[in-house]
């Protein structure tokens, strides 16, 4: 299942009907600064504003996590996936954890 717009936050898909609910899925990315990225944004902090390498670090990290959920929800049948939440918990001084997770679900057009 690579079709990004089979998931949802909701419980429910307009125009498709929950035939089997499979359970709960999730993917889980482990991320850390580089030295360079930390020396950057501590450098970006200083003017203010949007600290772009962290932002685009935060991107990349949720990203995997969603691909890794949607590549379980696949595995065990599913074609899409509801009430779908992210999670994130920092490990260690700049290492996080980014966990996406949800209920995989076989849907049909009503």
């Amino acid at each position: 299942m690579s079709h990004h717009e089979m998931t949802t936050t909701g419980f429910s898909f307009d125009g498709y009907r929950i035939v089997q609910s499979l359970g709960v899925v999730r993917g889980i990315s482990v991320r850390s600064r580089s030295l360079f990225g930390t020396i950057g944004a501590g450098l970006q902090t200083i003017v203010g504003g949007n600290i772009g390498l962290l932002s685009n670090l935060c991107e990349k990290t949720r990203l995997e996590a969603f691909d890794i959920m949607l590549e379980h929800a696949h595995g065990i049948g599913g074609n899409a996936v509801i009430g779908v939440r992210y999670d994130a918990t920092e490990i260690m001084s700049g290492v996080s954890e980014v966990l996406c997770y949800g209920t995989a679900v076989v849907v049909e057009p009503v």
